[in-house]
């Protein structure tokens, strides 16, 4: 078994972030993921990170990566199953069954894409069906693609697949968008996007690949079917922390709870970024956050107290 001083879970921001600030201070670290980037990736157009005027989510991230692995962080690919105390270090089970140990744990993997649960989803998923309008759009050059959702990040990507799909349908349930009011002017002026209020998704459909998305009115509850070769669901995210019930305290949401020094009611176990009470889900505060969590990690491995470092 592997042993480590500290194991990040988690490869965004926060994560990255976390595994540079322990690195610095010469900590064996290796940070488990599905993927590098986190949500960041999924965004464009990065304009309120300090330092870039305008920076790809993807590029960003990318540049997180390349720094943590210059200190000698450990990337490993792949889903944490479970945690478990042990009497002086952690024990940290994936599920393909690979086990490590760590003296101290950061849990930094963010929330999860929420998914519609409709008919046809599964089954066209990564075959038509996607959440991630960075990573996909240009496989949909001169087709026609529906986006759902009313938030930014919704309308962003209806932005983006403009420069690719030649038609774009924008569905959202409500009669309103919750996007920011620059963002809605943006896309209600672009002629490609077609814009559907008041429709909940219903099914999607097709053979091998995507072909059709049927949508229901939430008035009239007359239905339209779309003839599409790709549906984007854009509708937030949701918390996947059940499995850290019995080792950590959670909110009614399923946030860590965490005090202002990144720790939570489990010693040796801290958390930053977007799976914890911090209110603000911004890449630059998960950032923060992570490096909180890094110099608390190292602050318990030494067994030393939190010290003003400004003095």
């Amino acid at each position: 078994m592997e042993n480590y001083d500290v194991i990040i879970v988690g490869g965004g921001a926060a994560g990255l972030t976390a595994a540079i600030y322990t690195c610095r201070k010469k900590l064996k670290t290796a940070v488990i993921s599905l993927d590098l980037g986190g949500q960041t990736m999924l965004t464009n157009h990065i304009e309120n990170y300090p330092g870039f005027d305008l920076i790809p989510g993807p590029e960003l991230m990318s540049k997180f990566e390349q720094q943590a692995s210059k200190f000698g962080a450990e990337i490993i690919m792949g889903e944490v199953e479970s945690i478990k105390k042990k009497k002086n270090s952690f024990s940290v089970e994936l599920k393909t069954k690979e086990k490590y140990e760590s003296k101290t744990v950061i849990l930094a993997f963010g929330k999860t894409a929420r998914r519609l649960n409709i008919p046809g989803e599964d089954k066209f998923f990564g075959r038509g069906v996607s959440t991630c309008a960075t990573c996909d759009a240009p496989f949909y050059k001169e087709k026609t693609v529906a986006v759902i959702g009313g938030g930014n990040s919704a309308l962003e990507a209806a932005e983006l697949l403009t420069q690719f799909a030649k038609k774009v349908y924008l569905t959202h349930r409500r009669k309103e968008f919750r996007a920011d009011e620059i963002t809605i002017d943006k896309i209600k002026k672009m002629k490609k996007i077609e814009i559907l209020l008041d429709y909940l998704p219903k099914e999607v459909k097709g053979d091998k690949f995507v072909e059709s998305f049927v949508i229901e009115n939430t008035k009239t509850k007359e239905q339209k079917i779309l003839k599409v070769d790709g549906v984007f669901v854009e509708i937030g995210y949701e918390l996947k922390t059940d499995w850290l019930k019995n080792l950590t305290k959670l909110t009614e949401l399923g946030e860590i709870i965490i005090d202002n020094r990144c720790r939570t009611s489990q010693a040796g176990i801290f958390a930053a970024g977007d799976v914890t009470t911090v209110p603000f889900k911004q890449t630059i505060i998960s950032a923060g956050e992570g490096a909180k969590a890094g110099l608390e990690a190292y602050k318990y491995i030494k067994g030393e107290a939190t010290v003003v470092d400004w003095k």
